[in-house]
């Protein structure tokens, strides 16, 4: 007879999570049964209930949902220069309590990822905090400066997974088609913020009827559109070159990654949980927590973008994690920095916006939060493989609660969906077999804690 035990006792090497429901992103399928670990891999995933007589300790999943360990592309770590916003170790507690055991940091810190020694540097924080794995993301230019591109090489053997000038679009076509060059013969892909800045000028909402009426600066959605449209045609004229499009909001950017697929360019695309909810017509709360880059489009681009994910045009969902202290955000609209925090929300706002409508099959939206965003810059995470790291998340589906910023264990609590009620919770997140998060029973006011787990 097996040993029984609790997920809050899981130790050892060899055990089996009994009483789920397992989703398996790949094979595209939510079936009941158990998953063996051992050694920090997955060992097995199998149907139905564990043997009684199985040769390993059986650790009661309490008929939660079990997936692999989300991943999430976009994430602004802020350290090193802007510890006093997040931490490495602050940022991969909050991914491990929104479920993610992968995140690619972004290279917009101080100073920028651009040589070997801030990349080990950030890969060492991550190894000491222990909730997450970090893949840098290193600067496409020396200081994000756009003139002389970095050595993607040495970025590369150091750990980086791509490079990106995110927070602004590489500065000139020229310098884009150098910066392609390079990192294709490195193997890496290009992240790319995409606008045209003479475009967007000191704007910072959308521009339409709200911004006008609510007497805002507007930024054309063609900003953005006409930034990837940039982008594309250089990609076109670089064999072997990889372009990742980061947070897309306009609906015709979508029409423009159709186009370039269907042409048989090497190009991917994500967009962020807040375009995927808000639209400008919610600035009239003046809610700086909405000031994000590029702006919330309008509901015609809200419901592109939903079809987008459903018909495969975006191949996945990031959170732009985009954490700012609270007197940053404590100004006038057009003071206050971009970004909203999005690692703890993500997931509950996939299940609530997506997946409970009918617009995503729970499979296929898991798959956008993990083997997709894996995919989309060429690392191996986020699926159930034998084999594979054991990155588990255990959630409750249709566990209810409201945002606070009690419920956040980022840094900073600048999140757009304060006081919005989500549906789905994480309840435990394990990494490599070891038990990293795990949240107490949650509040109907969302302000259930983190139980007894972490990685220091």
């Amino acid at each position: 007879m097996a040993h029984r035990t609790t997920l809050d006792a899981i130790e050892g090497r060899e055990f089996v999570i009994d009483r789920v429901t397992v989703v398996d992103p790949v094979a595209g399928r939510v079936f009941d049964g158990h998953v063996g670990v051992r050694d920090g891999r997955i060992d097995f995933v199998r149907e139905g209930p564990a043997p009684a007589d199985i040769d390993r300790p059986c650790v009661d999943g309490e008929g939660l949902h079990l997936a692999p360990g989300l991943v999430d592309i976009h994430v602004h770590l802020r350290e090193p220069g802007q510890e006093h916003k997040e931490t490495i170790a602050t940022g991969t507690r909050a991914a491990a309590a929104g479920g993610f055991t992968t995140v690619a940091c972004m290279p917009n810190t101080d100073p920028a990822i651009d040589e070997r020694s801030v990349v080990e540097f950030v890969r060492r924080q991550a190894d000491i905090a222990g909730f997450a794995r970090v893949l840098p993301i290193a600067a496409a230019t020396r200081g994000r400066r756009g003139e002389a591109i970095a050595e993607y090489f040495e970025l590369r053997d150091a750990g980086a997974v791509a490079v990106s000038d995110d927070g602004a679009p590489v500065a000139s076509a020229g310098i884009l088609r150098r910066v392609l060059e390079y990192a294709a013969a490195a193997g890496l892909p290009l992240i790319e913020h995409c606008e045209d800045p003479s475009a967007t000028g000191d704007g910072f909402v959308r521009e339409g009827f709200h911004a006008t009426r609510l007497g805002m600066k507007g930024v054309p959605a063609w900003s953005e559109t006409l930034g990837l449209v940039r982008d594309l045609v250089v990609l076109g004229g670089v064999p072997g070159a990889r372009l990742h499009a980061a947070h897309l909001s306009a609906r015709a950017s979508l029409e423009s990654i159709r186009i370039a697929k269907d042409r048989g360019l090497a190009v991917t695309a994500e967009t962020a949980p807040h375009y995927l909810v808000f639209t400008d017509a919610d600035l009239e709360t003046f809610d700086t927590n909405l000031r994000i880059n590029p702006p919330i489009g309008d509901e015609a681009d809200r419901e592109a973008l939903v079809e987008a994910l459903r018909d495969g045009t975006l191949d996945c969902i990031a959170s732009d994690h985009a954490p700012h202290a609270p007197q940053e955000k404590d100004v006038e609209f057009d003071r206050a920095p971009p970004g909203t925090v999005g690692l703890e929300t993500t997931l509950a706002v996939v299940l609530t916006h997506l997946v409970a409508p009918g617009h995503l099959d729970l499979a296929r939206a898991v798959a956008l939060l993990s083997c997709e965003p894996a995919r989309c810059i060429g690392v191996e995470a986020g699926t159930l493989r034998e084999g594979a790291p054991a990155d588990l998340v255990l959630f409750d589906p249709d566990a209810e609660w409201i945002v606070t910023p009690e419920s956040l264990h980022s840094k900073s609590k600048n999140s757009a969906f304060l006081g919005r009620t989500l549906r789905g919770r994480v309840r435990a997140t394990l990494l490599a077999g070891r038990l990293v998060w795990r949240a107490a029973a949650a509040s109907a006011t969302g302000d259930g804690r983190a139980a007894g787990a972490g990685g220091g």
